[in-house]
């Protein structure tokens, strides 16, 4: 949890709270989501997820669009810019960790390699 949270504070944009950055992430590795959906994915209430995604739209890292079936919904769809600033932030991020790895030993690195299938499975759970 410490690391997560010190992975957390290595981003571009310090004006977004961890869960607007979380909605832009899993619009990322998901692709366009309707608001509802994304409530389900960031296990939040829609009525939260909507004012996230209007925090988000007001600085320009979404964008609403039509539902292509139905009218009544809107889809969510990350900009060029929220693509440019998590692009930036995982570079961060990554440069972040790296120089972290870098004071790992050779038993440590071999230790590290061993669990990433285990915690790679709970991420996923």
């Amino acid at each position: 949890m410490r690391l997560s949270r010190r992975l957390k504070h290595q981003r571009v944009d310090e004006s977004l709270s961890p869960t607007e950055m979380s909605v832009l992430g899993t619009l990322a590795r998901c692709g366009s989501a309707t608001p509802g959906e994304l409530a389900r994915k960031e296990h939040v209430q829609p009525p939260s997820m909507t004012r996230i995604v209007a925090m988000l739209e007001s600085k320009g890292l979404v964008r609403l669009e039509p539902h292509p079936e139905d009218r009544r919904q809107k889809v969510v769809t990350r900009t060029e810019r929220a693509d440019s600033m998590l692009e930036e932030s995982r570079r961060r991020r990554n440069a972040w960790l790296a120089e972290l790895a870098g004071r790992l030993d050779d038993e440590e690195w071999a230790a590290l390699r061993a669990a990433a299938p285990v915690l790679e499975k709970l991420a996923h759970l």
